[in-house]
């Protein structure tokens, strides 16, 4: 049977080792807790295997680590989905607030996930709070799921000893921010979609349609001269059809040209900061960026997560460059003695009623409460926008797909009207 060195606290507060010998970590943790111990760390001794030599035993081996491919981390892509964490949170605070033992709910979620990579999350959170370490310890060894946010609301919702309130907090703020990025998405992915279709039907036109009409405008017009419009779509049309090579090199290289450059600092700055100031979009995405940092700020203040640390969270969470970088600013400024909303107001991003809610809050003590309808105002006009770009952008791209084709319908039929009247 495996022998396991322990680290317990007894009654007194003092600190007690030794060595049990069990079946597992589980039951090493129920004896100590018999004995009146509170385990703090639980590991297996390693056995040598000649001291097993002609008794049969075989020594128990641990738990193989995660292999390098069951770790590997695609760009873009979370190794755990947002909405399963968000719902793992929300299941989570519903347990505790129910009455259950943190590693009683956590090992009823871990019987019930699905999807394999968390659930072998989930399995080493259990062995680490089996073993007597702290949920925050368990949650800092996989930082690919549980980002600084989580973390750092859970450490306070420990020392404060309302994990379950915590945890509400955070499972409702997961579940806003995956709101609103579904509105985001949606806003974009119509514009999107209808260019991805004007610009496959420009390809067929060119590649297909357009060289028949030139055969026959080869024919019948006999070397007379074509209209200028005419000869401009043929033109394109043989360039991507008998260079297409040099068009599609020359395409792929401003394109990496274009990727390269936004992956410097300069580049991703100004990208960053030109997002904001596109016409339409950047309003949304503005929106979007202050609800999301008023949000987190609350959720993160209202915790119990000191205020520098809460703006240095915050500023990995916005998702932009430029606004990161002034929340830094803010991050000094704050450091220095300086409140939140006067630096806020210098950097020149934040909408003026923003910072003015803000400077109310600090005034009056309830920063929090102001962030939280900082947040609901700008989730809100999140919500009218998108109504409103949808309403308007989808008349403005059925009109630019429609001058497309006509464009290149009448350029194809300005010739026959020619061909028509050298017949007659």
């Amino acid at each position: 049977m495996p022998h396991f060195n322990y680290t317990a606290i007894d009654n007194n507060g003092m600190t007690r080792e030794g060595q049990l010998e069990a079946g597992e970590v589980k039951l090493v943790a129920r004896l100590l807790r018999a004995q009146g111990l509170f385990p703090i760390k639980v590991t297996l001794v390693e056995v040598a295997v000649a001291e097993h030599i002609g008794l049969g035993v075989t020594p128990r081996k641990a738990p193989l680590p995660p292999t390098w491919w069951q770790e590997l981390s695609i760009p873009g892509r979370a190794p755990v989905p947002p909405k399963i964490l968000a719902i793992f949170t929300r299941q989570l605070a519903s347990l505790l607030r129910a009455g259950l033992p943190l590693l009683r709910s956590l090992e009823v979620l871990t019987r019930q996930e699905r999807t394999s990579y968390f659930h072998r999350t989930l399995t080493a959170l259990v062995v680490t709070l089996q073993s007597g370490g702290a949920f925050s310890e368990a949650l800092a060894q996989h930082p690919q799921i549980f980002d600084r946010l989580y973390l750092n609301m859970i450490k306070a919702g420990e020392a404060g000893a309302t994990l379950d309130v915590v945890l509400d907090r955070l499972a409702q703020f997961r579940e806003k921010s995956l709101r609103l990025k579904g509105q985001l998405s949606a806003a974009l992915m119509y514009p999107l979609l209808v260019l991805t279709v004007a610009g496959l039907i420009l390809g067929g036109l060119l590649i297909f349609v357009v060289p028949k009409f030139q055969q026959i405008f080869a024919e019948l017009l006999k070397g007379a001269p074509l209209p200028a419009l005419t000869q401009l779509i043929l033109t394109i049309s043989q360039l991507f059809r008998v260079h297409y090579f040099p068009v599609l090199g020359l395409g792929f290289a401003v394109s990496l040209a274009g990727f390269l450059y936004w992956r410097t600092p300069q580049g991703t700055r100004q990208l960053a900061r030109g997002m904001i100031k596109l016409p339409l979009f950047g309003e949304l995405l503005l929106k979007s960026i202050v609800a999301r940092f008023a949000r987190t700020l609350a959720t993160l203040l209202s915790s119990g997560v000191p205020i520098l640390s809460a703006l240095l969270i915050t500023r990995d969470t916005v998702g932009n460059v430029w606004v990161s970088a002034a929340i830094t600013t803010v991050h000094d400024r704050v450091k220095e003695g300086a409140t939140v909303a006067q630096p806020l107001v210098a950097t020149g991003i934040f909408p003026p009623m923003v910072t003015s809610m803000i400077e109310v809050g600090e005034e009056t003590g309830r920063l929090p409460e102001m962030l939280e309808q900082v947040g609901a105002i700008y989730e809100a006009e999140v919500d009218h926008t998108v109504a409103g770009l949808s309403s308007l952008l989808e008349p403005f791209l059925i009109l630019f797909l429609a001058l497309i084709v006509g464009t290149i319908v009448v350029a194809l039929f300005l010739p026959i009207v020619r061909i028509v009247q050298l017949l007659t």
